[in-house]
């Protein structure tokens, strides 16, 4: 990487580290949390709250990842922060479930992500890109083990209001970031073609890596629906659930360097599907484990933890890489913004479905239920074509 492309990606990567924080703070203690509040006693309305962050993230990260490209990345980017700010106090200032819920709704009308991600590929070159959505990947990896170690000891400091009003300073900073840290961006040519956005729909392959992110997504919010309850039923207290979090997620980023060393050598389309497959992997084996009799043995929740985390890490590395680099140069914004779309698409329905399944199917249902969403995902990405070298041979 140049020095530019170095700047670009640590502080961009730091913008997703600093808005991700907040967002999955609230992730492993929501669930048991927000049931205390008056209208948590409706499991279903709860994993809704959850979930309408991703409802409003669905509907407004197209619009946003469009508007990136005709007004400019970083105005956008600086926009959708204040949304998710303003949304994040309310949120804190919340009483009700439903102000949770309004509170969740406009945190996702910030939706930023396409924005930030079309300006880190318009910033870097292609061979060195899937390096620095590694490095975005990373971070986010790096501070959801931090959000599941300090989750459960902070919601018992400052509670569930306090870990918003905690989001609402880190996005503040990620402000401070975009304005001052973030290399300006590249005027677009007054010639460039404008593109249909017809171009990005029918591309096969970049639909294949959009529906991929969708189905990540509801897989893992449908997730926290019921793991911090099974370690709540295996006899771990609540503010001892760092333990096996940070178990896992470390050994997980330790041995996720094997499958990106795969992409290294050119085989990023068998990184992937080995990666869909892990995740298929831990949710039978959670859907077996809720089965049998009795609560599930810590160990084995933590070892399906693990291979859940060695898939997702690298997933969320090499997924938004492959859609900007399939992505028509001129449309990176609205490709981009549709796969995030997708994925918002996903954490809305896994938190409201999660909660639904787990009402009327319980544990059991639901991860039967991800791991068909799972094995549906592996075989619609398996007729992937051969990426970079990969295509070469």
């Amino acid at each position: 990487m140049t020095g530019a492309e170095r700047r670009s990606s640590i502080s961009l990567a730091l913008i997703f580290a600093l808005r991700m924080l907040g967002l999955f703070l609230v992730l492993p203690v929501f669930m048991l949390e927000a049931g205390r509040y008056p209208g948590g006693e409706d499991i279903a309305m709860v994993g809704l709250a959850m979930g309408s962050y991703g409802m409003t993230q669905a509907f407004l990260q197209l619009p946003m990842g469009m508007a990136s490209d005709r007004f400019g990345r970083k105005r956008v980017i600086v926009i959708g922060l204040v949304v998710f700010a303003a949304g994040s106090l309310i949120a804190a200032l919340a009483d009700t479930l439903m102000g949770l819920l309004v509170g969740r709704s406009i945190q996702g009308a910030g939706a930023v992500s396409a924005a930030v991600t079309a300006l880190l590929a318009d910033q870097t070159r292609e061979v060195v890109r899937t390096k620095a959505m590694a490095l975005v990947g990373i971070s986010i990896g790096l501070m959801f083990a931090l959000a599941l170690v300090a989750a459960p000891l902070l919601t018992a400091w400052i509670g569930l209001s306090g870990l918003f009003g905690l989001t609402f300073a880190l996005t503040l900073a990620g402000i401070v970031v975009v304005l001052w840290v973030v290399p300006a961006e590249t005027a677009r040519p007054a010639d460039a073609p404008p593109g249909h956005y017809s171009e990005v729909l029918r591309h096969g392959d970049l639909m294949r890596v959009n529906l991929g992110v969708c189905a990540l997504h509801t897989v893992q919010m449908s997730m926290w629906v019921a793991v911090p309850a099974m370690l709540v039923q295996a006899g771990l207290p609540k503010a001892q659930h760092w333990q096996i979090y940070l178990s896992a997620i470390v050994l997980s980023l330790i041995a996720m360097g094997a499958l990106f060393s795969m992409e290294r050598r050119g085989r990023l389309r068998g990184a992937l599907l080995l990666s869909i497959g892990l995740v298929l992997v831990g949710q039978v084996g959670f859907a077996l484990l809720a089965g049998g009799a009795g609560a599930a043995p810590l160990w084995a929740l933590g070892g399906m933890l693990f291979v859940f985390f060695c898939g997702f890490n690298v997933l969320e590395a090499t997924q938004p890489s492959l859609a900007s680099r399939m992505a028509p140069e001129n449309l990176r914004g609205a490709a981009l913004g549709t796969y995030n779309t997708l994925q918002s698409i996903g954490l809305f329905l896994g938190g409201a479905a999660g909660g639904a399944l787990v009402k009327w199917g319980g544990h059991t249902g639901l991860f039967v239920a991800t791991s068909l969403i799972t094995l549906a995902w592996l075989a619609w990405t398996w007729p992937l074509k051969p990426i970079g070298r990969e295509a070469a041979r």
